[in-house]
């Protein structure tokens, strides 16, 4: 099953653009086709051989998005081919997954493309229908069909675009499912090394002196003459003695004892603290913009013609404004507020999402649409 993606530009340049940023991106060139007043740029959807010079461009066109829509889609077929009548480029792009086709479409985007159901409803109001567009491109002279070359687009399977911003159409699936996502913050605690001590211990030798008193013997040997009578006692010691008399000296001894003199408390103290964290967090909002009916462009583009016309730039610049004011004026958010309470946020949503469409010139017309949804 292939799925295809239809965007609509004002020009061949822009689409060429496009078209090229889509082949940068990985996108086959046999998958991405260019078709306008001039003919279809492209290959792999079928050809024309060079036995149909009398085909005329509009047959040609008509052929492109028959191949293109099928059969069964006439509007479509009829739509798209005005737009080329009309001097536009339709660029189709077919890939194999919806993954694919929303890739395109994301490149796509960035180039401008038309809003085609904008147009499809200009033209309508003007007189233009279908049926007329269907029988007009069929009387188209063979002299036009010059112009047509290259290779007509022939689709496979079921074809699938995708509903979005401008010109890019044929959402056959019946419902979308956007994703809103949102950052949460998650803060957690981990371990590091904020610093700390190292303890060295070393060996010191500090010299000291001490003074100490030591005691010496020494043994005197005197002879003194005498002349006495001997003592009768000492009769006895006639006789050989001997004896010993020994000197004594004191010597210093020195001993070394250890002591505790002091003691180094190394520990570690736990405290708590408290510190804010500070991030950002990041979300995506859907917002839903309710398309007018025709009624309501007619309406809008009666109110354009009176106001704005004068004063230069096309309905095509205002319409959003007026889309805008009625989208918020019925969302749940604006439902029970008045103008003046809501004018603040109002301003500053449109300014983010048309950053170059300054309020002070829109304001007026967003405010006519938020009024009509008012009354």
């Amino acid at each position: 099953m292939s799925h295809t993606l239809a965007a609509v530009f004002d020009n061949r340049a822009d689409a060429e653009r496009a078209r090229n940023e889509l082949i940068s991106a990985g996108i086959g060139t046999d998958a991405v086709h260019l078709n306008d007043s001039s003919g279809t740029t492209g290959t792999g959807l079928g050809t024309t051989s060079a036995g149909t010079q009398d085909t005329s461009l509009g047959d040609s066109i008509k052929h492109f998005f028959t191949n293109l829509f099928g059969d069964d889609d006439d509007d479509d077929r009829a739509v798209y081919g005005e737009a080329v009548n009309r001097g536009k480029c339709v660029l189709t792009v077919q890939t194999p997954t919806q993954v694919e086709v929303e890739r395109a479409a994301d490149i796509v985007e960035r180039f401008g493309p038309i809003d085609i159901d904008e147009h499809k409803t200009q033209w309508q109001a003007s007189g233009w229908n279908a049926s007329m567009a269907q029988g007009s491109a069929s009387s188209m002279s063979a002299s036009q069909q010059s112009g047509v070359t290259g290779s007509m687009a022939g689709g496979t399977g079921s074809q699938q675009g995708l509903t979005g911003a401008g010109s890019m159409q044929r959402a056959e699936t019946e419902s979308q499912v956007i994703p809103v996502m949102q950052e949460e913050l998650k803060v957690g605690k981990r371990m590091v090394q904020r610093g700390g001590v190292r303890i060295y211990q070393r060996l010191v030798e500090t010299p000291v002196q001490e003074s100490v008193n030591l005691r010496e013997e020494h043994v005197n040997v005197q002879r003194r003459p005498v002349d006495r009578p001997i003592d009768p006692s000492q009769v006895g010691a006639f006789k050989d003695t001997s004896f010993e008399l020994r000197e004594s000296a004191e010597e210093a001894v020195v001993q070394k004892t250890a002591r505790v003199v002091e003691e180094v408390v190394v520990g570690k103290q736990a405290s708590q603290r408290t510190e804010q964290i500070s991030d950002t967090l990041r979300s995506t909002q859907v917002d839903v913009e309710r398309l007018g009916t025709t009624e309501d462009e007619d309406y809008y583009r009666g109110h354009w013609t009176s106001n704005f016309a004068s004063t230069g730039g096309s309905y095509d610049d205002y319409a959003p404004a007026y889309r805008y004011g009625a989208a918020m004026r019925g969302s749940d958010e604006y439902r029970n507020r008045s103008w003046d309470e809501s004018e603040a946020t109002l301003r500053s949503s449109w300014e983010s999402r048309y950053p170059q469409s300054t309020w002070e010139k829109f304001k007026a017309a967003v405010r006519h649409g938020w009024d009509r949804i008012t009354s």
